[in-house]
């Protein structure tokens, strides 16, 4: 592979290298680990291989780790009981001590906290007889029939697992947490036009559609420390609609996060899968830039970035240039966004931050899917 030049490489190990301050935590370094489910949590339950993942990468510099998706408390939030779940004596004592190792390595955690909505299958998981629920019955694939549409009750029970979870994590050790707002998920749907037809609050335009997320968020500040950190991940993209989009202008965008960060959201993850790529016309914002500018909350980015040795090079021949390692670095001093998440490259080698802060450039490990140790 290519090595950076060693001016560049000088220039991304100090700009990397600066801390930030997120509400009452100051991460040590912008590099993010971005959420990877793996399922290695037999019963829901992290064990010392999942400690030893997480420590190890904190221990290689990564200043912030964001967990794996884990399982709120509600009986149809997950359908794999390999996927950690935070709720369970067993489970949250597992989590307290990877959240000790991590901190015992110089790192900082949060735990992704996650329910899946219409996403579940029945017949699976902690509470295989649990329906699937959504805000209108509806997958992301348009299908209907498979679930139900939530009631009151099931909406106030969510809320709740959400605040209770948050409440845990504090009480546990981690430094905040992370609500999973994403990529077609529970809280997506609601966010979505494509799966939310409610005629009642929680349902209509871009803002009614807020109504569940910014109720989950002010829940979650509730039960919290007001200094603990509340990120809330979000994206335009779904699993089984790439092409999706929340908004189609920054005025529609700006519609939704803003009751989100009066909710008490205090960093927004937007998430990407190109991180270069401007997210509307007339600028080259990107998501997480645009979220910045509209909500002056801190941003974190991420897409694509990391997949090769030269750092940021990805997805060749897919219709767009690239950008290099000096447009990442240009836009962090601009303060466009203010961390940046890196997923498969930290776990191809978790070693990655540390060669990128040391300015090891030549020693970057090109991802490889097929040769990955998703435990190393």
């Amino acid at each position: 592979m290519t090595a950076a030049p060693e001016s560049a490489a000088n220039r991304a190990a100090e700009i990397l290298s600066r801390p930030v301050t997120l509400n009452g935590l100051t991460v040590p370094n912008r590099i993010v680990m971005a959420p990877m489910t793996r399922m290695f949590s037999p019963g829901g339950i992290p064990g010392e291989d999942v400690l030893s993942y997480y420590a190890r990468r904190a221990a290689a510099g990564v200043g912030l780790i964001v967990t794996e998706g884990t399982y709120v408390g509600h009986e149809s939030a997950g359908e794999s009981n390999r996927v950690p779940r935070f709720h369970g004596e067993e489970q949250l004592a597992g989590w307290a001590k990877v959240a000790e190792a991590v901190h015992a390595a110089g790192g900082t955690i949060v735990p992704q906290l996650w329910h899946i909505g219409m996403v579940r299958r029945e017949g699976k998981g902690p509470y295989p007889e649990a329906p699937a629920v959504g805000p209108s019955g509806i997958r992301t694939d348009g299908t209907e029939g498979a679930g139900k549409a939530m009631t009151q009750k099931d909406i106030d029970d969510v809320i709740g697992a959400f605040a209770q979870a948050a409440a845990d994590a504090e009480r546990i050790g981690f430094d905040g947490v992370e609500l999973h707002g994403a990529h077609g998920y529970l809280i997506d749907q609601f966010l979505w036009a494509g799966t939310n037809r409610r005629t009642d609050a929680y349902g209509g335009d871009p803002v009614a559609r807020t109504a569940f997320a910014a109720e989950i968020v002010a829940a979650v500040r509730e039960a919290v420390s007001p200094e603990f950190p509340v990120i809330f991940r979000y994206s335009q993209w779904k699993q089984e609609a790439y092409d999706a989009r929340l908004a189609e202008t920054p005025e529609e965008l700006e519609a939704i996060l803003t009751p989100l960060a009066a909710a008490g959201v205090d960093v927004f993850h937007a998430s990407t899968r190109r991180y270069w790529l401007p997210e509307f016309e007339g600028a080259d914002l990107n998501l997480a830039g645009w979220t910045k500018k509209l909500t002056g909350k801190p941003t974190i980015t991420v897409g694509s970035v990391g997949l090769n040795g030269d750092f940021i090079k990805a997805f060749q021949g897919q219709g767009a240039e690239l950008g290099d390692l000096d447009n990442l670095l240009d836009r962090l001093e601009r303060e466009e966004f203010d961390l940046v998440a890196v997923g498969r490259a930290l776990l191809q080698d978790p070693q990655w931050a540390r060669k990128v802060l040391d300015g090891r450039f030549d020693e970057l490990r090109p991802y490889d899917a097929d040769a990955v140790n998703t435990l190393s």
